[in-house]
């Protein structure tokens, strides 16, 4: 599985076995068969992975944002230096990557925020990510419009500086949503950079640079500063709540420090005992898409809420925008907070008090305190009216005058609650409460993918000599329907209004989304279909009945098929494709040769 080197590429393409002593052990064939695949010259494939590829495949860059007396926030350190931020992205970062002053953050804070990229950036190496884009569970696919900022600031006193106080913040800006990942590098590093600078974060870099890429369901060694992280990256062929354990140290892996239990989750008890009697009804709003903002006294306490209310709707993909850290001096801050039409359907973290008056008319707000995990029973908190939230002072509580839909479920908060008494870990809380919020989004799915399969064409219908039929259209009336004895009460004993619910989810950028996604699974998978129709016809014996303009025509269609199978990754066997290209050469090798020789160079590129 060495990688071919291709040179003129400006740089050396190392396979994995020489860039990667301690990357790749299991994952080592894996990812250099991966690597192997992106370095082949097939139509729409990439050439060579040059140095820094690597590095890219995980991180966009590492930054230092310091602040100056003078200019206020300033990045000062972009790594690798090659790096491309624009002004705007930059400007975004330098504000995003400090707590706002009131928050009071002395020694350590870590916490996470998303920015929208400039449009009109040209994307390197994009065809091998993609490769493992696609073997991603839908929510942990990359969004190519927004880069992920990794933050670990320090604030600590200093009389030799003139403000009195030294503030740094070490930030890595990725486009993959990996936080806890990024949240257990960056616990590894920054302290240690804090004392050593600039060489330490060469050193950094060129360690992620030898990490193997991002392969989801392979059990993936990488570097970092004398630690080895061990972890594996779901699939979508994991099933939803299952996580394939991360062994830790077999005698053999003596070097290995650190198993990471997960790559994207938050603990979600943590972030949700604060509004503990209300999980259903924020389940509800972040299904529904409704604008949401949490007030939290800091920026982690933000990120982290911010980021549990998006998942508790796994595995369904929150379609919308959400900023787990948002300022008044963000690009969007404008479009985001004006009174002249109706609040967008977002999620926002903020910090600031001057946001309890800018968005007081949003709907449903999140107040939320010190996040401390209680050491008793929370108190029951009653829903409290909008009018009454003046300041961020006001208590902690959700402020909002929407009924939910469902039912309450008292089980739930009984066994929470229990665990509390009983001191059971906070691990352990978040696992049911995970699983809690996956049994009601499955009982609330199932119903929908049931009847969307139901519009796909019968495989009867699909004729080789025909284009693909199209998928049948969705009715929200026949949709309702099938509620009556296929509905969520099958898997749920959940009681309340779900014909209203799912009303109001068909209207939501939710449900928009994730139509999308299964039409477009479902296109591909007739294209795939249609494809083999074809592979099981005689097309040498058709070609001979047929004029040559026709034959030609056949061989172009065919072509096209083929790189169209490529260029969408249908969901087609190799063999399946092999079989067409030898269709394809022995339909050729029956023509004149003058004909042979064009149809040989044509459509190939």
């Amino acid at each position: 599985g060495r990688g071919r080197s291709r040179h003129g590429g400006g740089g050396r393409a190392m396979s994995l076995r020489e860039r990667s002593p301690g990357g790749a052990v299991e994952a080592g064939e894996d990812a250099a068969a991966a690597l192997a695949l992106a370095e082949t010259d097939g139509p729409g494939r990439c050439l060579s992975l040059l140095p820094w590829d690597h590095f890219s495949a995980w991180l966009h860059c590492v930054c230092v944002v310091g602040f100056d007396l003078e200019l206020g926030q300033a990045v000062e350190v972009i790594y690798p230096p090659h790096s491309k931020l624009t002004d705007k992205e930059k400007t975004n970062i330098c504000y995003l990557s400090f707590p706002d002053s009131n928050s009071g953050c002395l020694g350590d804070t870590q916490f996470c925020f998303r920015f929208r990229r400039s449009p009109g950036r040209k994307v390197s190496l994009c065809c091998f990510l993609d490769q493992l884009d696609r073997d991603l569970p839908v929510y942990l696919k990359k969004d190519p419009a927004y880069y992920y900022g990794y933050v670990y600031f320090r604030q600590v006193r200093d009389k030799s500086l003139k403000r009195g106080y030294f503030q740094k913040s070490l930030v890595l800006i990725s486009k993959l949503p990996y936080v806890h990942l990024f949240r257990t590098m960056l616990k590894q590093i920054a302290p240690e950079y804090f004392e050593k600078s600039e060489a330490f974060l060469e050193a950094v870099c060129s360690d992620v640079d030898r990490w193997p890429p991002p392969i989801p369901g392979k059990i993936l060694h990488l570097p970092i500063m004398g630690i080895i992280m061990k972890l594996r990256i779901p699939t979508y062929r994991d099933k939803p709540g299952t996580m394939p354990i991360v062994q830790n140290m077999h005698q053999a892996d003596a070097q290995i420090s650190m198993a990471l239990p997960t790559v994207h989750e938050v603990d979600l008890f943590r972030c949700f005992c604060p509004v503990f009697f209300h999980i259903q009804m924020l389940w509800e709003l972040v299904l529904l898409g409704e604008p949401l903002v949490v007030m939290a006294p800091s920026p982690s306490e933000s990120s982290e809420t911010v980021l549990a209310l998006v998942s508790c709707i796994s595995p369904l993909k929150y379609y919308s925008d959400f900023r787990p850290y948002f300022t008044i001096h963000d690009s969007e801050f404008k479009e985001y907070t004006t009174r002249t039409q109706a609040p967008p359907s977002v999620i926002l973290g903020v910090t600031n008090p001057f946001f309890a008056k800018t968005l007081q008319h949003w709907p449903h707000i999140i107040r939320i305190g010190d996040i401390k995990l209680p050491g008793e029973v929370p108190k029951q908190v009653k829903v409290k009216k909008l009018k009454n939230l003046k300041t961020l002072d006001s208590k902690p509580g959700v402020y909002t005058s929407y009924k939910p839909y469902l039912n309450k479920d008292e089980e739930i908060v009984k066994q929470l609650q229990k665990g509390v008494q009983q001191k059971r870990p906070t691990e352990a809380q978040s696992v049911i409460l995970r699983r809690y919020f996956l049994e009601l989004t499955e009982s609330f799915i199932i119903p929908l993918e049931r009847y969307v399969a139901s519009l796909m064409p019968l495989q009867k219908c699909i004729s080789p000599w025909k284009s693909p039929p199209q998928l049948r259209q969705f009715s929200q009336d026949d949709f309702m329907k099938t509620l009556e004895k296929a509905g969520p009460q099958l898997t749920s004993g959940l009681k309340g209004d779900w014909i209203g619910l799912y009303r109001h989810f068909l209207k939501s950028p939710n449900f928009d989304g994730w139509f999308r996604n299964r039409q477009k699974e479902m296109t591909q998978k007739l294209e795939a279909l249609h494809l083999e129709a074809l592979c099981n016809e005689n097309l040498v014996f058709w070609s001979q009945k047929h004029t040559e303009v026709e034959t030609v025509d056949l061989v172009l269609k065919l072509k096209n098929k083929l790189l169209q199978a490529d260029r969408e990754q249908l969901p087609v066997k190799t063999d399946t494709l092999k079989k067409l290209q030898t269709h394809i050469n022995d339909i050729i090798l029956a023509l004149p040769d003058d004909l042979q020789d064009i149809l040989l160079k044509t459509g190939t590129t």
